[in-house]
């Protein structure tokens, strides 16, 4: 083969195999996210755990993953942290953290809710702070909070960006569960102005068959064009040449 048919068959043969790749990609990222949703749905249909249940290695806690579970604590608000840019239903806000005391000198941090972003005052938090005395707290065990995209090292201060559970566990010498919890609002949600309707994993699942199928559709486009170029146009251009 020569060289100027060598070059076109190497670049169609390259665009098509990352096209087709980037769609299966879309589709495993689907796939992902409905076998998320399955789990979280098949672990939330059980009965909360009781507060002796609560998982206390990162194996176990992978275990019981999305399980409800009912606690009882005193919140340690003096160690209130804020999650910066976790937008909700298209509005800017952060997510509230708050170490959680149980009765037995543990804590856990537990993403409590979502709230808007003061706009005209960045640093202002507009919701109270958690509330004082013994609490009962029901959410769904994590292995870690919410995470974002961050450059450069990890911030400190109460708005950060991410908040590993190992590091904030040295910061505040508090000892920490390697675990953490996502509250729901439950039969009886909290007056305490956050909102907690978190986004369920699949829900955005289409776009992703949607992407998929503009990756295969261009890696089908690629393989045609390349065969009317190089074998349908030539040969009926030298038919056309021959009449």
């Amino acid at each position: 083969m020569s060289l100027r048919r060598l070059i076109p068959l190497l670049a169609a043969l390259a665009l098509a195999a990352a096209t087709a790749r980037l769609g299966l990609w879309q589709l495993d990222r689907a796939a992902q996210k409905v076998t998320l949703q399955q789990d979280l749905q098949r672990q939330r249909a059980l009965p909360p755990l009781a507060q002796a249940d609560l998982p206390d290695s990162a194996a176990a806690v992978l275990q019981q993953q999305h399980r409800l579970v009912q606690l009882r604590g005193r919140w340690l608000a003096q160690h209130n942290v804020y999650l910066d840019n976790r937008p909700m239903a298209g509005r800017a806000g952060l997510l509230a953290v708050t170490p959680l005391q149980l009765d037995d000198g543990t804590a856990l941090l537990v993403q409590r809710g979502w709230m808007p972003r003061d706009m005209a005052e960045r640093t202002r938090i507009a919701v109270p702070g958690a509330p004082a005395g013994e609490v009962e707290v029901l959410g769904r065990i994590a292995p870690t909070l919410s995470q974002a995209y961050e450059l450069g090292a990890a911030a400190s201060g109460a708005i950060r960006q991410n908040l590993d559970l190992a590091a904030y566990a040295r910061e505040t010498r508090l000892p920490l569960r390697p675990l953490a919890l996502v509250q729901e609002d439950g039969n009886h949600p909290p007056a305490d102005g956050l909102l907690r309707q978190w986004p369920q994993p699949a829900a955005d699942v289409h776009k992703h068959y949607g992407y998929a199928f503009q990756w295969f559709a261009l890696c089908a486009l690629t393989a045609f064009l390349y065969v009317w170029f190089q074998f349908i146009r030539p040969r009926r251009q030298a038919r056309a040449a021959a009449r």
